[in-house]
């Protein structure tokens, strides 16, 4: 990370089972950003990837790496199959780009609140800020029952953070 310039905020979560949400997600580069920042501080993280990219070598690599295919035409089943892992194992943590894509989007997916509410786990606000290089897991935030109430005040912290994408233009918080 010294060598690229990036300055590391945080140590890992210190609960066993979390979720990380990764902002802004503008770019393929933020994957590896997140991933040098986690295991530098002595974390291993996971993070959804779209399946296609497992494709020979490259798959191979990104397993090792911490990336779990899933295919994002079936979101309930894609949110099914996580909560039934965090259940399964003893020890996760899983960066999600609420986003959902690289490209802009005003309306967040909500998939990762469903999972933590029906496991129990916390969320942090993580980033990747491109303008200053600083990486970090962030806060962690308490969740209500209200998803969408919950989603306008993730997006707000966000926003006051002033953070910038690698491509700034993808970025929308509002």
């Amino acid at each position: 990370m010294k060598i690229l310039g990036w300055t590391a905020d945080s140590d890992p979560v210190p609960e066993k089972k979390c979720i990380i949400l990764g902002v802004p997600h503008t770019s393929i580069w933020d994957f590896a950003i997140s991933y040098l920042y986690y295991t530098s501080v002595g974390g291993k993280a996971y993070v959804m990837i779209k399946k296609d990219f497992f494709i020979g070598p490259l798959g191979w690599l990104l397993r090792s790496l911490g990336g779990l295919p899933v295919d994002r035409k079936n979101p309930t089943s894609l949110v099914l199959s996580v909560i039934h892992e965090m259940n399964k194992v003893d020890r996760l943590h899983i960066a999600i780009a609420p986003e959902g894509t690289r490209k802009p989007v005003r309306r967040w997916k909500t998939g990762f609140h469903t999972i933590a509410k029906e496991t129990g786990v916390p969320v942090y606000l993580g980033y990747f800020d491109w303008g200053t290089k600083h990486v970090g897991r962030g806060e962690k935030i308490e969740l209500t029952d209200d998803a969408k109430a919950d989603m306008k005040r993730i997006q707000e912290i966000y926003e006051s953070m002033h953070l910038t994408g690698k491509f700034p233009e993808n970025y929308i918080t509002h």
